[in-house]
């Protein structure tokens, strides 16, 4: 379907990244698949050709616009490209940890820290999940003591993605509150690289995405200047529950994205592939699955758009965004899966790109809300 969602200032915009990335990222792709983590030069390197921090105002070295329809192009160009692994990094600090510095940073802040977050200097990471609490982000146990000028922070967090990369951790930690409520206490401090006692684990080894760290981090006493608070203390709750549509709008980005690039590379290998001295596209098997794809797909695109429509309009709702994560992620599992099987043996080889779609593909029901915690907020705005 020809989508009216972009205007040429988005179209140009994707072009220019997708050459960007065909230069910087793909050639080196697979090393760093092997390697399990990106260079933080790629940060740089997109930051100087003006790919991050879009929404960053002007007089703190941003693009100054805030339209999430850049975000949703450069995340189609990454999953178009084949470079997600890396690719995420990006997307992370542009989609998901941006957003915080925007809206609860004060003037000082945003003064220190903005203009190295839009120039790639300054990489970003969010810090929510620990190993007793995934979902249950009141249940978070990193705790934040007032000591004078400072809070002194103690606890760890895993699953953390740009967590070996990062410099700027926005870091969810208890800060008191009530014990009928522990929303009450939850406040987001930003940690530092180099901060004493704040030390990460291992890259941790996963399923796929391998070029994207992923790591565990520890605080021991790690004293954090109150400076570092972003917003209120206490607030951290709301803030967390505030900007969430938004990163999840950005995975349900990406699950269509790499469905879309599943599909186009799956639709030219059934064409170029011969079984029984025909092209596996001739057997009607092929023509329907890829039919079943494609309307799946663009159905799925449809909703999609018209979700970050409402998101730059200030009116994207926590309901909305989850039927758009969910669906577009069960998705992407789906169509990967029958674009795999429609490649026979071979897309089950790495040096496939369908192989290392599948394998990236089955933690985007997981990260960022799991699907069953998707279909919970879906009902409750039901009244169920």
């Amino acid at each position: 379907m020809d989508r009216k969602h972009y205007d040429e200032d988005h179209r140009a915009f994707g072009e220019a990244f997708r050459a960007f990335a065909d230069k910087e990222l793909v050639p080196n792709y697979l090393e760093w698949e092997r390697a399990g983590i990106a260079p933080r030069e790629i940060f740089a390197a997109a930051g100087r050709s003006g790919f991050l921090g879009m929404a960053v105002p002007e007089e703190h070295g941003g693009g100054g616009v805030e339209d999430f329809r850049f975000n949703q192009m450069l995340n189609e160009q990454i999953a178009l490209a084949g470079v997600t692994g890396a690719g995420l990094g990006i997307s992370l600090h542009n989609d998901t940890c941006l957003p915080y510095f925007l809206s609860f940073a004060d003037d000082e802040q945003r003064k220190r820290w903005l203009p190295g977050i839009a120039s790639g200097e300054l990489i970003t990471a969010v810090a929510m999940t620990e190993p007793g609490a995934g979902s249950d982000l009141a249940g978070i146990r990193t705790n934040a003591k007032r000591d004078g000028d400072s809070y002194v922070v103690n606890g760890s967090k895993t699953f953390i993605t740009n967590g070996i990369n990062a410099d700027l951790v926005i870091t969810a930690v208890q800060t008191g509150g009530s014990s009928d409520d522990r929303r009450s206490g939850v406040s987001l401090l930003i940690l530092e690289r180099g901060m004493p006692g704040f030390e990460r684990g291992r890259n941790l080894d996963k399923l796929g995405l391998h070029s994207q760290d992923t790591a565990e981090l520890s605080f021991t006493d790690v004293r954090v200047p109150v400076d570092n608070l972003l917003g209120e203390e206490g607030s951290g709750f709301a803030q967390l529950t505030q900007k969430l549509p938004q990163e999840r709008t950005s995975i349900a980005v990406n699950g269509v994205a790499e469905a879309t690039a599943a599909f186009q590379e799956t639709l030219q290998y059934v064409q170029d592939r011969k079984a029984f001295g025909k092209s596996i596209a001739s057997f009607q098997n092929s023509k329907f699955v890829l039919a079943d794809v494609a309307t799946e797909i663009d159905v799925a695109q449809a909703f999609l758009d018209r979700c970050v429509d409402r998101l730059n309009a200030g009116e994207l709702s926590a309901a909305d965004a989850a039927k758009a994560k969910y669906y577009s992620t069960e998705l992407q599992g789906r169509v990967i899966d029958k674009c795999l099987q429609l490649h026979g043996g071979y897309g089950y080889m790495t040096e496939y790109p369908i192989s290392r779609r599948y394998a990236d593909a089955r933690v985007t029901r997981i990260y960022g809300g799991t699907s069953e915690i998707m279909k919970s907020v879906i009902s409750k705005s039901y009244g169920l």
